[in-house]
Parts: structure tokens; C-alpha cells; sequence
């Protein structure tokens, strides 16, 4: 079957793969087109971002986090009612986990979903050794298809010429456009890269004039039709979503607003498909944890970045710790351990109450404290430990652990090569920690995070 999609991938990070990706997808949906947007590798915010641009949530694809038909099924099923499919790559093209192989990266996408490849490069004070730049790209893996090529950061049209002339006529692939300096297309940064999309207010007027400057100067026709020229697309039997989804059996209320919203789309929808009802809740504005919560999942965000505001949150504190005292089970990732936390200090050594469900005080860094994929198993004693198996996910953070009651037990065993560490907190029916779990990897850990929360709700006498 036709599944027209189309990697955008960069020679190397920061080249301009996040504004063209959310331009295209802006001006392709303009065009009146479905349009889908993936990002490669463990993203929340150019995600967020996607789904502004499209209309629909985006998904992550990461060849590390999940084996390649896991890959290939969140693909398919996300990809099957869109008309075109645009896959934002991660980093270079070919950078991903390690130096000797394509795990984790753009490529490895590319090589499982047989997609081809839209190469922005720099085209800056170059002319005919922007071909050789391609060259390169178009040699190093033969699985790897180069189909088309956007020069970003081009002086005007002769300059654009030259680069063109060069590239298509060296190594015959056609240049859909370029794109100039804009002074106004970038968007604030953070140590995570961009500002979160939750954290920008309206959008719709950046993002349609993003498409307009796209439009002026790269075919959009063009790219359109190196999507459609993709392989036929072959679906296989599923991995993940083996079964009819289950029946309404909980429901999980999920920390959701400026300060708290890193989830993988792929997360909740497995969440949805094992029984559970997913139902949005603001700390940030004081609103409590729902009445008709059986189980929370908080999620990551930047806490840090709202602490005064979220210091005054005394209601949505309470209903935290009364939660936890009624013994609902609590997921709780990064910024949401933080929220756990009973105080959170800033850089500035300023410390600000949390809602103090766990003994533990976090310490705010100029530096990065933590970063990198992670492969873990439960803990003994958590409530999950009798799941087994390992999980996958991934960990980056500004801030550190500064205090911790001694007497309180790990939520995780990491792996890492032949090295053991403990990471974490596990109390009661609370699993909280700085890793941020990837449930595609451990389907099961989904399911059983679900089935803990329906026997909450059973035992709570909840209908």
C-alpha cells in the first residue's frame, strides 16, 4: 500500500531540522493534506510542536528504545489515516547511540521504514562544497537513500544557484529549495533545547508565517512527491497492540501544564489500550489530583522554571499526599519526583516546598547531572517488581538528588554494561525516579501499571 513519508534529516544538529520540519508540516497541512509528524529518538518538545503544526499528536521512533517491528508498528499505526508522513531526524543523520553503528539514529529509522531521506544542510559561505557535503552523506551507508536535498542559511537566490547547480549535477539529487537567515524564525532555548510548545501560548500566527517564508522558497509540490515516491509500505502482525484494546477499567489521572508535560504519545496510548481512562490535571494552577483517580502519572517538564508559583500550589500538594496515603499508585518521572519531593532548590540556593510525599530534597544544576539511555528493571520491593524484565527509556536532567532519607528503597536497577546502580525511590505505592520509561519497550509494564490501578479502584469499592 502507498504510505508516502519523508525523513528530514540534518548533517548535524543544529542545522535547521526542527524549523524546516515544522514549516513543512505547517504548509503541507495548509495544502489541505493529513499530515503526520515522528520525531527520531527521546523527544518531548519538537514533538509538542508537531502536533501545534498538524493537528495530531506525534510519535517518537527511537531504534534503540524499541526493537525495529516495535518501530515499524508505531509507524503504521499512526501513519495509517494521514496523507503524508514527515519524520523529524535527531542530530546528524548518522549520529546515534555509539560511533560504530546507526543504533538510535535518523539512519536506522530510515533503513526500518525504507523512507526516503530530505538532507537540510549548511549552506552558509559555501558554494560547490556543499556537493561534497552531500557526496559524503550519499556514500556513507548505500541502505540510507538520499532523495532530495533544502540548503539552509543561503545569502539570496545567485547564492542558491550555485549551490544548486553544484549538488544536482555532482550527485544527482534534486535541491527543493533553501531557506535564508530569518531573523524570526527561531524560538527560545532552554537547556533541553527549545521551550516547550505548553509554554508558548498561541502559535498558530509563528507557525503560519514559518510556512509562508517556506513557501517562498522551497517546492513544496516537490517534496511532496519525493514522499509519495517512497516505497510500497508492507504492515506486519503487531507486537504491542496485540488484542482488541481492553474495556474501561481505571482511571489515571496525568499531571498536565506548563510545568509537567513530557510524555510520549506511544506511553499513553498503550495506557488507553490496557483499560485506562487518561485524565489531565494543572498542579501548576493548583488543581488537585481528580476524585476519580485510581492510579497518577506524572511526567517530566520543567518544574524548576515555575518554582514560585508552584510553591503556592497547597491544594494540589494535599490532594498529592492524600492520594499517596489512600495508597493509589503513583508514576512519577523526573520533574514528577521532583513535584514528590519535599523541596526543590534553585541555583541561587532558594529552597521552595514541593508537595513532600517523599523525604527528598533535589538540588537545581548549572550542569547536566544526567544524560543518556537507560535499560533498568524494577527494584525489589517495588510494587511492580514482580512484572520482570527489563525497560528502556532515557535520562536528562539539570539537578541532582541533594538529600534523601537513607531507609528509602530504589524504584530501579539501571544496567549499564556490566556496572549495577540503583536509581530512584519506591515507597509504598509510589514509583518515582529521574528515568523516563518507554513503555513500547516492556509492554507489560504498562499493562500491569494499569491493572494495579483497576485493583485500587476495586478495593476503593468504585464502581
Amino acid at each position: 500500500m502507498n504510505r508516502p513519508r519523508l525523513v528530514v534529516a540534518g548533517t548535524h544538529s543544529g542545522v535547521g531540522k526542527t524549523t524546516i520540519s515544522i514549516a513543512l508540516m505547517r504548509a503541507l497541512s495548509q495544502t489541505g493534506l493529513r499530515v503526520q509528524g515522528f520525531k527520531v529518538g527521546p523527544d518531548y518538545i519538537d514533538p509538542s510542536y508537531h502536533a501545534v503544526a498538524t493537528g495530531r499528536a506525534s510519535y517518537n521512533l527511537d531504534s534503540w528504545m524499541a526493537a525495529p517491528d516495535i518501530v515499524r508498528e508505531i509507524f503504521d499505526r499512526a501513519s495509517r489515516s494521514c496523507d503524508i508522513s514527515i519524520i523529524e531526524g535527531v542530530m546528524g543523520l548518522f549520529d546515534g547511540k555509539d560511533a560504530l553503528s546507526n543504533t538510535g539514529s535518523t539512519a536506522a529509522v530510515c533503513t526500518l521504514l525504507e523512507a526516503p531521506v530530505l538532507l537540510v544542510i549548511d549552506a552558509a559561505a559555501s558554494a560547490r562544497s556543499a556537493a561534497a557535503v552531500v557526496h559524503g552523506f550519499q556514500t556513507f551507508d548505500p541502505k540510507v537513500k538520499i532523495a532530495g536535498v533544502i540548503a539552509n542559511r543561503v545569502a539570496g537566490a545567485g547564492h542558491f544557484d550555485l549551490v544548486r547547480t553544484a549538488i544536482e549535477s555532482s550527485c544527482g539529487v534534486p535541491v527543493v529549495g533553501y531557506l535564508p537567515p530569518y531573523a524570526d524564525a527561531t524560538l527560545p532555548e532552554r537547556h533541553l533545547g527549545l521551550v516547550p510548545a505548553a509554554e508558548q501560548g498561541s502559535l498558530d500566527e509563528w507557525l503560519d508565517g514559518l510556512a509562508a517564508n517556506l513557501i517562498q522558497t522551497v517546492d513544496i509540490a516537490a517534496v511532496s512527491r519525493l514522499a509519495q515516491a517512497a516505497n510500497l509500505w508492507i504492515p506486519q502482525a503487531p507486537q504491542v497492540f496485540l488484542q482488541a484494546a481492553s474495556a474501561e477499567k481505571a482511571t489515571i489521572a496525568i499531571a498536565h501544564d506548563e510545568a509537567f508535560n513530557f510524555y510520549y504519545q506511544e506511553n499513553l496510548d498503550l495506557l488507553r489500550f490496557y483499560g485506562a481512562k487518561l485524565l489531565p490535571f494543572r498542579p501548576l494552577d493548583n488543581e488537585p489530583v481528580p476524585w476519580a483517580a485510581d492510579g497518577l502519572y506524572l511526567g517530566g517538564g520543567f518544574p524548576e522554571v515555575f518554582l514560585e508559583r508552584l510553591a503556592k500550589a497547597d491544594q494540589a500538594f494535599a490532594s498529592l499526599r492524600s492520594a499517596v496515603e489512600a495508597g493509589i499508585p503513583v508514576w512519577a518521572e523526573c520533574g514528577g519526583m521532583m513535584l514528590l519531593a519535599d523541596a526543590i532548590v534553585d541555583t541561587s540556593g532558594n529552597r521552595f516546598d514541593m508537595a513532600g510525599v517523599l523525604p527528598v530534597t533535589v538540588e537545581m544544576t548549572e550542569r547536566l547531572a544526567g544524560f543518556g539511555y537507560r535499560e533498568f528493571e524494577m527494584a525489589p520491593g517495588s510494587f511492580l517488581e514482580d512484572v520482570g524484565g527489563r525497560v528502556r527509556g532515557h535520562e536528562f536532567h539539570y539537578s541532582r538528588i541533594m538529600s534523601a532519607e537513607a531507609s528509602l528503597p530504589p524504584a530501579y536497577v539501571i544496567h549499564q554494561g556490566e556496572k549495577r546502580r540503583l536509581e530512584g525511590f519506591s515507597q509504598g505505592s509510589v514509583i518515582a525516579g529521574y528515568t523516563h520509561i518507554y513503555f513500547p519497550s516492556h509492554p507489560e509494564m504498562a499493562a500491569q501499571f494499569v491493572q494495579r490501578c483497576a485493583d485500587w479502584r476495586l478495593a476503593a469499592g468504585r464502581s
